[in-house]
């Protein structure tokens, strides 16, 4: 499994990690290791189209999101 870093805006409180961590969990077969406040970090077989999968569920619950390497190459 490969892992996956994201960015994630919009996150305030617990109830905001509760609730990305509920979004990412629903989106497939992923297994989430840490969601805090502004970052999430899961492991996927496929690492890019886990990434584009969980950014879409993301943007669709509120939370707008972009992988590590993405904000890191901008």
């Amino acid at each position: 499994m490969a892992e996956v870093n994201l960015i994630v805006e919009g996150m305030h409180c617990g109830s905001c990690v509760r609730r990305v961590t509920q979004t990412i969990s629903g989106a497939g077969p992923f297994r989430v290791e840490e969601v805090r406040v502004g970052v999430a970090r899961f492991a996927a077989d496929d690492a890019q189209a886990a990434a584009e999968q969980v950014i879409a569920a993301l943007a669709k619950a509120g939370f707008p999101a972009h992988s590590v390497a993405a904000h890191s190459a901008a």
